[in-house]
């Protein structure tokens, strides 16, 4: 119901007669330079930004756990070759990279979205890989080996139940990462063109209005530090609990 009532908002429409006025109860994070509502264009943006950091923890956790499982499991030479791109991944920085593949493809939500998933990958396949190095040591996981079961058979029934609740509990962080990430492209300039509303653009399009409005940029980027905030708050929670 509450992603229904955000749709119907319109975070295009402009008041001429309430240019760059305070929060009031009409407005309650107030209005730009342009008398756009900024409630209305930060609860649009939360669901582009909720949008991206979801597609692109889909894409490092399938693809990630798929290497992770196979590289730990078979070892060998697939070992090595997915251990030394994993290496070589984290010595690149990952902003700098995406920032570029952004600016080549051009804007838009599916590609801001491939990338910062692709980057995601390395970290999901270490989990992955340390996960199933110690599953596949189990008893349980050698009698189904001795009793004749296949590669898929071991890895999606006897293994990844038990490193699904690892890679969960970092899918958290992950989003919470992703969506930083596609704040801080937007606010670079690199991200979602205006007039479309993202977290990262709304403080970026506020920082010419601090002096006279500065809830153009503050309230969006107190929605982003809370919404971060709640992200990692909730993976504590389950981290606990997997401890439990």
């Amino acid at each position: 119901m509450a992603l229904t009532l955000i749709l119907r908002l319109d975070p295009y429409s402009n008041d001429y007669s309430a240019i760059s006025q305070m929060p009031s109860l009409t407005h309650p994070f107030g209005t730009d330079g342009l008398g756009r509502d900024v409630f209305t264009r930060t609860m649009r943006g939360a669901i582009i930004s909720a949008t991206v950091g979801l597609v692109a923890i889909l894409i490092g956790a399938i693809c990630g756990l798929v290497l992770g499982m196979l590289a730990g499991y078979v070892g060998g030479m697939a070992d090595t070759i997915v251990g030394f791109v994993c290496d070589v991944a984290f010595a690149v920085p990952p902003l700098l990279i995406i920032s570029t593949i952004v600016s080549l493809r051009g804007p838009g939500i599916g590609g801001i979205a491939c990338s910062i998933g692709i980057f995601s990958i390395p970290m999901f396949t270490r989990m992955a890989h340390a996960s199933t190095l110690q599953i596949a040591a189990e008893n349980y996981v050698l009698a189904a080996r001795l009793q004749g079961a296949g590669l898929p058979r071991l890895l999606i029934r006897e293994i990844l139940p038990g490193v699904l609740p690892q890679i969960s509990v970092y899918a958290f962080t992950a989003l919470a990462r992703a969506i930083v990430t596609e704040g801080s492209l937007s606010f670079l300039g690199l991200g979602l063109r205006p007039p479309i509303p993202s977290w990262g653009g709304l403080i970026a399009e506020g920082r010419t209005q601090l002096g006279m409005a500065p809830w153009v940029t503050i309230l969006p980027m107190m929605v982003l530090c809370l919404t971060v905030f709640s992200i990692n708050t909730l993976k504590e929670c389950f981290d606990v609990k997997e401890g439990q």
